[in-house]
């Protein structure tokens, strides 16, 4: 008797939840469960901008994929994925080619620069656990050489985050908590140190309540954060990032640009000619793709226009978690011959972290919390994640319990 075969591209978020999920939904040789991802890990992507400032070691962020998922249930492979073919339900791997009965893709976001010259070259991005390691590293090293060059170069000292959307944000607030100590560790002046965020728009964290925005700015600037808003990036070198405010081109010294003003989804959705907007497949409402019964997408490479308002929901975490029910619910209604299931999208509130004990954020009922019952929320919210993941095992090894710091 054939076994249906599931296949899960990517293990963030939503293909890491959606395999937890399939696994509890179906015995032992029911289906045949295979898990595809790069790394031997799941990371928490909403923890980077700490691991890059250097304020959470990476390994609090990486989760082995075999703590979380039963390996007597499911075929976990390690490849990196190249192409999908959903005429012919195949999966092109580096290392292998994979047959489906049915597809989840979950392969998640890459950087994009809207081709502004030296983006790709010389600025850094937070986008995996290595990429948050080389920042931090990186920081490191020009602390270290500020202090031992006889000609001191300032542009060491200079951090430019190019974007104040909510990663530039988080970064800039972990960032500001880190500089006493980088500055005590080395011997430099922290008032030497500045992080300095530039926005294109005329406001940081656009889609925030006004109120929510003015304190996370006041927050911020008063521990030494700049803002240069209505400023567009033209350019960026190993030592300059050049941009555009009021007619003018302005340049400041730098020898770290963080770029967090661009992602988009994984290319190779759209290069396996799904249909996309943006790069995205805008599902169906039980997540499946409009052309192929067979193939589900979650995460960033989904796009779920809010009936409310007209507009794609914003990817995050908590919808990609909340996708993952819905597909493995479905995918097992499809093997048994059952209705699907419609996916409806379930705001539980947003809270960006401004630094350990500072936050703001909007909750249940439209309710703004702002500072340290903010930051609590954030860190509940982190250890919710990890008690659906793994259980309470995984939150006492992983969890956040630092509430008073």
């Amino acid at each position: 008797m054939h076994k249906p075969h599931v296949v899960i591209i990517g293990a963030g978020y939503g293909g890491i939840m959606t395999t937890v999920k399939l696994q509890k939904l179906f015995g032992k040789g029911q289906v045949k469960i295979t898990l595809v991802n790069k790394e031997d890990y799941h990371y928490q992507t909403t923890w980077l901008h700490e691991n890059a400032a250097g304020t959470l070691h990476h390994d609090r962020t990486r989760i082995p994929i075999k703590e979380v998922v039963n390996m007597n249930k499911v075929h976990f492979i390690l490849d990196t994925v190249v192409s999908i073919n959903p005429i012919e339900k195949k999966v092109k791997l580096e290392n292998n080619e994979l047959e489906y009965d049915f597809l989840v893709i979950g392969l998640g976001f890459e950087k994009t620069t809207f081709g502004i010259p030296g983006i790709e070259e010389h600025a850094f991005s937070i986008e995996n656990i290595n990429s948050a390691r080389l920042i931090r590293e990186h920081l490191e090293y020009n602390f270290a050489n500020f202090h031992h060059e006889k000609v001191k170069d300032n542009a060491r000292l200079n951090i430019v985050i190019g974007g104040g959307g909510f990663t530039g944000i988080e970064f800039a607030g972990e960032l500001i908590n880190r500089i006493p100590e980088l500055s005590a560790e080395y011997d430099i002046e922290k008032a030497l140190v500045r992080i300095i965020i530039l926005e294109a728009s005329s406001t940081v964290l656009q889609g925030f309540d006004p109120q929510l925005i003015e304190y996370a700015m006041t927050s911020l600037g008063s521990r030494g954060v700049e803002f240069i808003t209505n400023a567009s990036i033209k350019e960026c070198t190993s030592d300059k990032v050049v941009y555009e405010k009021d007619g003018k081109q302005c340049e400041i010294p730098s020898k770290t640009i963080i770029w967090s003003a661009g992602v988009r989804a994984n290319g190779i959705v759209e290069q396996s000619g799904f249909g996309t907007k943006q790069g995205k497949v805008e599902v169906k409402s039980d997540l499946r793709t409009p052309d192929y019964d067979d193939v589900f997408v979650v995460g960033d490479c989904a796009m779920i226009i809010d009936k409310k308002t007209n507009q794609p929901f914003p990817a995050s975490a908590q919808i990609a978690i909340q996708q993952s029910s819905v597909v493995a619910h479905n995918i097992k209604a499809l093997i048994e011959g059952n209705a699907t299931k419609l996916f409806e999208a379930k705001s539980l509130g947003t809270v960006a972290s401004l630094g350990h004990q500072d936050a703001i954020g909007v909750v249940l009922n439209n309710r703004k919390v702002f500072g340290w019952k903010a930051s609590v929320m954030k860190k509940i919210i982190d250890n919710r994640y990890l008690y659906k993941l793994g259980g309470l095992g995984l939150v006492l090894k992983k969890g956040k319990f630092n509430f008073f710091y």
